[in-house]
């Protein structure tokens, strides 16, 4: 573990991923409010942060366990709102097949919206594959160190941050700072106008199938767009 920590793609990665990270601070306390509303000890709590260690799906559960939902439920639900990362996976297989089984799974474990975002990047700057393996453990062990840290602070505060405050806010706003930089080229342009109009279209399909009928209708536009202009380059 030394080793790692001491390695400069590491370190890279961890501070690449500071400002995303700090960004995603109120939604941590959220998180972590939300679990003490539902009744959650803090075991249970710290748990769901650092085993599923994700926001929509931690909201979900709490919410759902407040309702006394069955377990199958909650579980079943959170997959779907997970689904996302397949797309993601998908997305990077290629990048983290020259690496080892064990990185790939710690990896996959890592893999966010932020992270991927920040993975992305640096494996399409090309290089060294385990470099850049090494900068993407950095990036998301960063993310998911200040994701229990958030959420043991909401846990403590539990009711005391009035709802009013929407904290929840930060989310959009960090989704859309990793996305911006993205949006150089027509193809990538495209897919996300198709991406965010069918996400809002079709917002009444049930268990936020929305999310990835939208991601699948956004890498179809950005495809098409790419194949469309590269023909009419090559005329």
């Amino acid at each position: 573990m030394r080793r790692v920590i001491a390695n400069p793609d590491f370190r890279a990665g961890f501070i690449d991923m500071l400002p995303a990270a700090l960004a995603l601070v109120p939604f941590g306390i959220v998180c972590g409010v939300a679990a003490a509303a539902a009744g959650a000890s803090l075991l249970g709590a710290v748990g769901l942060s650092a085993i599923v260690f994700s926001g929509a799906a931690q909201i979900i559960a709490a919410q759902l366990l407040a309702a006394h939902a069955p377990l199958a439920v909650i579980v079943l639900t959170c997959l779907v709102a997970g689904l996302r990362f397949l797309i993601y996976s998908a997305a990077m297989a290629p990048n983290l097949r020259p690496l080892p089984a064990r990185w790939q799974n710690t990896l996959a474990f890592l893999m966010t919206d932020q992270v991927f975002a920040v993975a992305v990047r640096r494996f399409d700057a090309g290089g060294d594959p385990r470099a850049a393996g090494a900068h993407f453990l950095g990036s998301g062990f960063a993310l998911w160190l200040l994701w229990q840290v958030t959420n043991s602070i909401g846990y403590f505060a539990g009711n005391l941050i009035p709802v009013e405050w929407s904290l929840d806010f930060a989310v959009p706003l960090c989704f859309l700072a990793l996305v911006a930089p993205q949006l150089r080229t027509s193809p990538t342009i495209v897919a996300t106008l198709v991406a965010g109009i069918a996400v809002l279209a079709l917002a009444s399909l049930p268990m936020k199938l929305n999310l990835i009928v939208a991601g699948v209708a956004g890498i179809v536009a950005g495809t098409v767009a790419d194949f469309t202009k590269e023909r009419w380059t090559a005329r």
